[in-house]
């Protein structure tokens, strides 16, 4: 037994040191093991001292089990991750376990039974909702199960139970338990991440579409939930904002937590839809930041111009194209170029019913085949404009010198977006990267704004000027690749180029709205910090790194972390993040967050940061949930009904919905009994 006030060997005292340490009070609720004797004037571990009492691990004993007066935070780390600690705990548990275990009675067991058949009803429905099947095939699903000798199904106790309309009351009845689970998934979850889309039904109504992001700290994993879809109806931008924010409060979305806003939107162009909701919703939701990405079919910001050219330009462009898609299912298969120009416009999702449902001069391929194949494709058409108007006006429009110029600028504008568009759908997004992308896209957007691009100034090059003798008071008349372009003269041009400048412009723009520079940096520094592959390749190098960014994260959310606790662990915080080299941003982000975990409770202030970290609403999971939701909109059947009746509880069987095995059918149950 070593005597009070001595210290063990390795355990040495701050008592003769110039610079005396006191006792912080605050590292109490740090670390709950830890408590503080005024008489001896140490500190000593309660966990410890218990199992030294219990005479389980004598040779376990420490300076923390006898008390020292070293007070250093160090110090509580080095003890905490120590073996006799963990051995400590390891013999209370087990000690707590024995005591817990000869104090309990044994007793009769009382479990609910559910009949069979109700579950399977259930089951079905369920079942139906997820794989988006019709409710009127509900009784000849029932029969076939019966048919296939389903013992739940085939009792004469299950007579009665499913009636014809009864499939909107059961879908209400899990929906009800699905949203129950939702909101403690969001209670529990220390911060929120918010995405709103903006997209149309099946009767052309503009809605909201709102997901949340959440992270449970048992397990360190993240999910993307489906709050709800509210109706959007024409009017200024401010009431986007308001109705964002009371959905919000509809759906029982915690705005104290929400720590992200991604805005997306398919209808109409997010530039004077969604443009300036961040800053309103910011009122309600104090740590938010905007991180949007980019709409999965990008639209022009040019739709909601004043220019009649600017917008005309856009939407004729897009007429033709939605025409010629439409026209394409008839090519002969014989020709090359118009067998792949017709592959490439059939693969992309198309509405028949709906004209202008795709904002075509988004889609890179398929401004590419039109290209490509443009003289064959005139050629062709022409040969059937006789027998087909629609042919006849695609023709046309093709030969104006507005819709190959169009093309020409398409061409040297979308592949800038696609690296930034893959970066979106990455299962693990390196952040890092991020900033860098959208910086030289501004940048090689300004250029294109200043300097023609490659194809435009090819085509520019390669048009043809003959002098006009025939017609008088037209100067001249333009060729490309033996055509002549219709619509074509040096005003034209002229015009055309100014058009291309505001394009561009108005494109850069949007670009910098969507991304702004504080939400980039933020980005960034979470990143630097939380991404083991950012780090310096030697520990040598490892002594600076990252003060700037943690300087930045500690600033932007001071509210959550205590700055100089964080900045007393980053060195080690640092030396350990570089011995994880092979982890990736999420693994450590979820080691971190993960509230049993040893790095949890080490780095208290890297942990929140973590979790706000991971509620970003990023990736291929979201997009796929967003293009579910969209598509559950726009179906036909909805149509007849009244206004949102039983589609809120199908998109939340659809979207959010678990694995059969793991829903609870039998409260399900209880609640559809309770309300009919």
């Amino acid at each position: 037994m070593v005597p009070p006030g001595k210290k063990p060997a390795g355990e040495t005292s701050n008592s003769n040191k110039k610079c005396r340490r006191y006792f912080n009070e605050r590292w109490k609720e740090e670390f709950g093991w830890l408590e503080f004797d005024h008489k001896q004037r140490t500190m000593f571990c309660t966990e410890c001292r218990q199992a030294l009492v219990r005479n389980k691990h004598g040779k376990a004993e420490n300076a923390f089990t006898v008390g020292t007066d070293n007070f250093q935070r160090h110090a509580l780390l080095r003890h905490v991750t120590s073996g006799a600690h963990r051995q400590a705990l390891a013999v209370n548990r087990e000690q707590m376990a024995a005591e817990a275990q000869c104090r309990q009675e044994p007793g009769p067991l009382v479990k609910v039974e559910v009949h069979p058949a109700k579950v399977a009803a259930l089951t079905t429905v369920y079942w139906m909702a997820k794989e988006d099947v019709p409710d009127e095939k509900c009784a000849s699903l029932l029969e076939l199960q019966k048919f296939n000798l389903c013992q739940a199904l085939l009792s004469s106790d299950c007579e009665g139970y499913y009636r014809p309309g009864s499939v909107q009351a059961m879908q209400s009845a899990i929906a009800k338990v699905l949203d129950a689970e939702d909101k403690l998934r969001m209670k529990s979850s220390p911060f929120i991440g918010l995405v709103v889309d903006e997209t149309v039904d099946a009767l052309e109504r503009k809605r909201l579409v709102l997901f949340s992001t959440a992270v449970s700290l048992h397990a360190g994993q993240t999910s993307v939930t489906f709050l709800g879809t509210v109706p959007l109806p024409d009017s200024e931008d401010w009431t986007v904002a308001d109705r964002t924010i009371k959905a919000m409060l509809t759906f029982g979305l915690p705005t104290k937590k929400v720590v992200w806003l991604n805005s997306v939107g398919s209808s109409s162009p997010l530039t004077h839809r969604l443009s300036g909701i961040g800053a309103k919703v910011k009122v309600t939701c104090p740590l938010l930041t905007e991180v949007h990405c980019l709409s999965h079919h990008w639209s022009s910001p040019l739709r909601g111009a004043k220019d009649v050219f600017e917008a005309e330009c856009v939407q004729k462009y897009e007429a033709v194209m939605d025409a010629l898609c439409r026209l394409s299912v008839h090519f002969a298969a014989e020709n090359s170029h118009l067998r792949e120009l017709q592959n490439v416009l059939q693969f992309c999702e198309r509405d028949t019913e709906r004209p202008g449902a795709i904002h075509w001069s988004s889609i890179l391929p398929a401004v590419e085949a039109v290209d490509s194949s443009w003289p064959t494709l005139l050629f062709h058409l022409e040969s059937k404009s006789e027998r087909s108007p629609m042919a006849l006006g695609v023709c046309e429009e093709l030969k104006k010198f507005y819709f190959v110029a169009f093309t020409k600028v398409l061409l040297d504008t979308l592949p800038v977006f696609q690296t930034l568009n893959r970066f979106f759908l990455l299962e693990d997004t390196d952040l890092s990267i991020l900033k860098p992308i959208v910086s030289a896209t501004i940048v090689n957007l300004q250029l294109q704004k200043n300097v023609n691009g490659q194809n435009f100034q090819v085509f520019l090059s390669d048009l043809i000027e003959r002098p006009c003798e025939d017609y008088k008071g037209v100067e001249s008349r333009f060729f490309y690749k033996g055509v002549e372009l219709a619509d074509c003269s040096k005003t034209h041009v002229k015009k055309f180029e100014h058009f291309k400048k505001t394009y561009l412009e108005g494109i850069r723009s949007h670009l910098q709205e969507r991304f702004p520079s504080r939400s980039l940096e933020v980005v960034s520094s979470l990143s630097a910090i939380f991404n083991p592959k950012c780090y310096p390749q030697s520990l040598e190098e490892i002594g600076s790194y990252g003060m700037d960014e943690l300087n930045f994260l500690l600033q932007a959310y001071s509210s959550l972390v205590v700055r100089e606790r964080a900045l007393d662990d980053f060195p080690l915080f640092k030396r350990i993040v570089f011995g994880l080299r092979q982890q990736s941003y999420k693994d450590l982000c979820a080691k971190l967050v993960y509230e049993n975990s040893e790095m949890h409770q080490f780095f208290p202030d890297f942990a929140i940061l973590a979790t706000v970290a991971l509620v970003m609403p990023f990736g291929p999971g979201l997009k796929e949930k967003i293009n579910r939701a969209r598509k559950l909109l726009k179906q036909r059947r909805w149509s007849h009904r009244k206004e949102d009746q039983g589609l809120f509880s199908i998109m939340k069987i659809a979207l959010n919905g678990p694995a059969l095995k793991e829903f609870d059918f039998p409260l399900a149950v209880e609640y559809y009994e309770s309300d009919t």
